[in-house]
């Protein structure tokens, strides 16, 4: 009878000491993980938890702690590239009102101080003032309209579109801007009809916006090109130019809010670096999408695609 207790003693003794032991390993990786997860919040690192343990549940907590981390490392720069493109944006907004109401009153002072101005002269200046003017207001103008439209308060209206004929309307509203710059045409739109789930208005803006891009910054290539075509399932409108294009480092950026090539703005077409980003937000409304491949002085080309519509 001794003999059996002083057994069950031991393993009694055994089996304290074991939780003793596991109780003592679990506090030290509680602290481990509580001493890391502070120093990793405190300092913002991109460090992980690294533990070894036999504990299947705290195995489980280990691996969703550093899916949290890397969610939160994701918002941390998602926050810091926000922070950078708002303080982008307010600049070039100041710098694309401040340029026309510079000139605005500018040329108000001098038709105010100069009393005995021909006028003739009078005249030019008002016309510029109200050229200037314009701008502003079309300006502002695209502002409202992206936030409307980033906001969901702009909803769009999908009908049953005719691809087809919304590209000829469109490159022919330009035949003339071509014409003068002596600019080659290429143009390849079927005979057959080829339709999609879309808005004919949003479509007119988006394909003028490209159109007025390739004119704008593709004309030394002396060529612009507009190409419709489809497979089983897409609808796809190719605007395409060979001019000094867009390099690769910011082919993935020229959708972003006010992002402009300065290198590539001259004084003839300075832009408000809005136009691709409502053209972007207009075709994700019509369910379609918009790629960007561009070689400079080989080829540049924008890319959208729609869903087909079979009847």
């Amino acid at each position: 009878m001794s003999m059996a207790l002083s057994v069950v003693i031991v393993l009694l003794l055994v089996v304290i000491g074991w939780q003793y032991q596991h109780s003592r390993k679990a506090s030290r990786d509680l602290k481990y993980i509580h001493d890391k997860l502070s120093s990793i919040m405190a300092e913002g690192s991109h460090e992980r938890l690294l533990l070894f343990s036999s504990n299947l549940e705290l195995q489980s907590v280990l691996i969703d702690l550093n899916r949290l981390l890397d969610v939160n490392h994701k918002g941390s720069i998602g926050r810091v590239k926000l922070e950078k493109s708002m303080r982008n944006m307010l600049s070039n907004i100041s710098h694309d009102l401040k340029t026309p109401l510079t000139v605005v009153l500018g040329y108000i002072e001098t038709i105010q101080q100069d009393e005995h101005m021909p006028a003739e002269e009078r005249e030019r200046m008002m016309n510029t003032i109200h050229q200037k003017a314009n701008e502003v207001i079309h300006l502002m103008n695209k502002f409202f309209d992206l936030a409307k439209l980033e906001s969901g308060d702009r909803e769009i209206n999908l009908t049953r579109v005719e691809a087809g004929e919304v590209c000829r309307r469109n490159i022919l509203s330009f035949y003339d801007i071509l014409s003068a710059k002596g600019s080659e045409v290429e143009i390849e739109i079927p005979d057959e009809s080829l339709f999609f789930m879309g808005n004919e208005e949003a479509l007119d803006r988006i394909l003028s916006n490209l159109l007025s891009n390739a004119i704008a910054y593709g004309d030394a290539g002396g060529v612009l090109g507009l190409k419709l075509y489809s497979d089983k399932n897409k609808v796809y409108i190719d605007v395409w130019d060979r001019g000094k294009g867009i390099s690769e480092a910011h082919q993935d950026k020229v959708f972003e809010r006010l992002y402009t090539l300065e290198d590539s703005r001259n004084r003839s077409y300075q832009g408000s670096g809005l136009g691709l980003t409502i053209t972007k937000r207009l075709t994700e409304q019509m369910n379609g999408t918009i790629t960007l491949v561009s070689q400079p002085f080989v080829r540049t080309v924008f890319t959208l695609s729609f869903r087909r519509l079979s009847f």
